[in-house]
């Protein structure tokens, strides 16, 4: 009885090592690229520890599921499970075999071949896209339409739609139009426009636009039975080849742009801030455009990132100075299409009057040119003798006098104000004061970033005053 026992278990062993097994398929066999296609692993036995796949073919796995069955084979049950996992091969190539452990032993599926063949744009299916530029030889930078056009048969149906733009890679998107549609004859077609300018010179090319359509259709499941389902399929439009020259005579720019520049006031008190604000506006690679911050000698300029929206540019600027100073002008050089050649735009500079600026007095030293007798000389001198010995006296008692009385009365007097003498709350005299250490000290930098975004990007940043006091400490600042 027990040695039927251990025969009933050894055939059980041995049928489930006859039917475990790992099986490998992907469907379809051939895809176009940008379609999706499914590996799936068919795996039968008893305990199975199913494998955990994130790419195929370096491609990641953008979707997986799982079926379980059961099957009566010679008076013994088989169960299986199919793994399927959803991926976008980019290029032909082989899945390598994949290891799934089943009942403690380890077997492997076979290899798998998928082909990829290029998107070709199929001007008779029910479903057609198609690109036209507006231009396809242009300069770098230079603005052009890029008009998508879609045709759609009304008898096509659909269950649902994605739509996968081109990779704009190497191209600026300046706008897009929203979609506009209308019929002709037994088509509806929609209509939409990009705007776009090359990154840079040679031959670019615009990828194909992707539509993908899900519609219903009939299968049978693993039980032969039949169940509806949503089958993808892909539609694609024609590539776009543009030939990008480079701008003449050295010209970064290209367009045609006016440039304006306001100021928020032309009279300020000493360190107080001037904000400046410098608008472009035109059709051109606005993108280009470096900042406007200039260099001004004893004035601490502060530049904002440039913002950009639609066709206009904007950056703002603050000044501030503790004496009169001259905004200079702010130009911008590019090549015009019209024209055929660089122009330059400029503004005119803004003089700024600073109230209480500090007015610097020369000293002027003129030589005496009389010349004296030598007799008038020695007589001069001797009583210049007897005058400088009296003043020598007289001097160091007057000094003595008022040396006591500053060190009983003025001194202590003069260190209590120095203690208070630094408003830790003006933020405008602390900046100035801190400017000088910015760059040598870290903890300087932070402190001046945070008076900048309050003072100058209406922000209200917390300083730590502890940390204030012993930077102030530390550099004697007064």
């Amino acid at each position: 009885m027990k040695n039927l026992g251990k025969i009933i278990i050894i055939f059980s062993l041995l049928t489930t090592a006859i039917y475990a097994s790992v099986v490998a398929k992907v469907y379809p066999k051939s895809v176009v690229k940008g379609e999706v296609a499914t590996y799936t692993l068919t795996i039968t036995g008893g305990e199975v520890n199913k494998p955990v796949i994130s790419t195929i073919c370096d491609n990641n796995v953008l979707g997986t599921s799982s079926q379980t069955s059961i099957q009566m084979i010679n008076n013994d049950y088989k169960k299986s499970y199919v793994l399927s996992y959803q991926f976008m091969p980019q290029k032909s190539c082989v899945i390598k075999p994949v290891s799934v452990e089943i009942d403690g032993k380890t077997k492997k599926s076979n290899s798998v071949k998928v082909a990829v063949k290029p998107a070709v744009q199929d001007k008779n299916a029910a479903f057609v896209l198609d690109l036209t530029p507006s231009k396809k030889e242009l300069y770098v930078g230079e603005p052009f339409n890029l008009q998508l056009v879609l045709k759609q048969r009304k008898d096509a149906e659909a269950v649902d739609s994605k739509f996968i733009a081109p990779d704009f890679k190497g191209f600026w998107i300046k706008g897009e139009s929203k979609p506009v549609r209308s019929e002709k004859g037994d088509f509806i077609i929609t209509k939409a426009m990009y705007r776009l300018a090359p990154q840079r010179e040679g031959n670019l090319t615009i990828q194909s636009a992707q539509l993908k359509i899900a519609t219903r259709i009939s299968s049978r499941d693993i039980w032969g039975s039949f169940m509806p389902q949503v089958k993808w399929k892909s539609y694609f439009s024609n590539e776009v080849k543009l030939y990008v020259k480079p701008l003449p005579n050295n010209a970064k720019i290209v367009g045609n742009f006016t440039i304006d520049v306001t100021a928020d006031k032309l009279q300020i008190n000493s360190n107080e801030a001037v904000n400046v604000t410098v608008k472009v506006v035109g059709d051109g690679n606005l993108e280009d455009i470096k900042s406007f911050k200039p260099y001004i000698s004893g004035v601490n300029v502060f530049d904002e990132k440039i913002h950009i929206k639609g066709n206009t540019l904007t950056q703002k600027l603050a000044f501030v100075a503790d004496k009169d100073f001259t905004i200079p002008s702010f130009s911008l050089a590019f090549y015009n299409l019209k024209t055929k050649r660089v122009e330059t735009i400029s503004t005119q500079p803004i003089h700024i009057k600073v109230n209480g600026s500090a007015k610097t007095t020369h000293l002027k030293i003129q030589r005496d040119t009389s010349i004296k007798a030598p007799e008038e000389v020695l007589h001069v001198k001797a009583e210049s003798e007897v005058f400088n010995k009296l003043w020598v006296i007289v001097s160091f008692v007057v000094g003595l006098v008022v040396g006591i009385f500053i060190m009983l009365f003025i001194k202590p007097i003069k260190f209590s104000k120095r203690e208070k003498g630094l408003n830790l709350n003006d933020e405008k005299l602390l900046l100035i004061k801190l400017l000088p250490y910015k760059d040598e000290d870290v903890e300087v930098k932070e402190i001046v970033n945070i008076l900048e975004a309050n003072l100058y990007a209406s922000k209200k940043e917390k300083i730590d005053k502890k940390k204030l006091k012993e930077i102030v400490k530390k550099y004697d600042i007064s």
